[in-house]
């Protein structure tokens, strides 16, 4: 089992230029930082190329010793590479870091297969997200975008990579189970929103002054919802997709509100439409009535 105990090390240098979009490109290579991230690769059955991992600082805590005794029992010694604490410092973009790091090819996290060994179930909601700029903002959305079990997520070209590490830690491990496809063309996105409403499409576009209030159109029913820029709003390409536009009210002179907050507002409002529905039709059931 290989020791690092310096920041200059090669193979650490090389791990360094993975906090960069060119150098992720160049590599095919990909950090996941955190014991979280790593227990839902384990947990999906996916192993990293290499984890580097400090294992005083995992000890520290019980979930920390039980992830490090996992993964040596679990792992190739060739994949696990021990360092110190001043190398692990250097390794992530936190404060204070939970004790590793895992190395994984950006291809291992393929969308044709996430989607294919994802349990069936009925997802009203195709996300795109338009040219998103803002990396916490990103993995906020893709986070939420799993709890309210999101068909998949679509990003356009312009939008903020997709393994920064920001954008992975803030998602929070949603990289692992959810569909997510980057630089979709928007020719490809228009057949996809065919292909999810099935019949008729239905393209909702989140923009302020809106006269469409997001609570009052039916999200039962699938439907793509696209959340534009932060800073410049959708784009002409989303603007033509687009069926309608819905909004947020807004109180107090307030303008607009954070990307990744009203997304999650309007996400939740589909999830309380459909519980409520689904609790409709279990009470007509029990009570002898046709279903809604």
């Amino acid at each position: 089992m290989t020791l690092i105990t310096s920041p200059t090390n090669p193979r650490i240098s090389k791990l360094h230029t993975l906090h960069t979009t060119r150098g992720r490109k160049k590599s095919g290579l990909f950090l996941m930082e955190g014991m979280h991230l790593l227990e839902a690769l384990l947990n999906a059955d996916i192993m990293p190329l290499e984890v580097y991992y400090q294992p005083d600082l995992l000890q520290r805590s019980a979930k920390g010793r039980a992830l490090l005794a996992r993964l040596l029992d679990t792992s190739r010694p060739t994949h696990l590479i021990e360092v110190n604490e001043r190398v692990m410092a250097t390794l992530g973009e936190v404060q204070s870091s939970q004790g590793v790091v895992s190395v994984l090819p950006l291809d291992v996290l393929n969308y044709a297969h996430l989607r294919a060994h994802r349990p069936a179930a009925r997802r009203p909601v195709l996300l795109i997200l338009d040219n998103l700029a803002d990396p916490g903002n990103l993995g906020t959305i893709l986070r939420t975008a799993l709890a309210t079990d999101v068909d998949e997520v679509l990003l356009t070209a312009n939008c903020v990579d997709c393994y920064n590490p920001k954008v992975v830690r803030s998602a929070a491990g949603a990289h692992v189970a959810l569909p997510i496809e980057t630089d979709v063309p928007w020719t490809t996105i228009a057949e996809k929103v065919s292909a999810h409403c099935v019949k008729e499409p239905r393209v909702l576009l989140a923009e302020a002054g809106s006269t469409h209030i997001y609570y009052e159109e039916d999200l039962r029913t699938p439907f793509a919802l696209i959340i534009g820029s932060e800073a410049h709003g959708p784009s002409a390409e989303a603007r033509s997709l687009a069926t309608l536009t819905i909004t947020i009210p807004l109180a107090n002179g307030v303008e607009s509100l954070n990307v990744a907050m009203a997304t999650g507002i309007i996400l939740y409002e589909v999830v309380r439409q459909t519980t409520t529905h689904k609790e409709q039709q279990n009470q007509g059931t029990r009570k002898g009535m046709p279903l809604l």
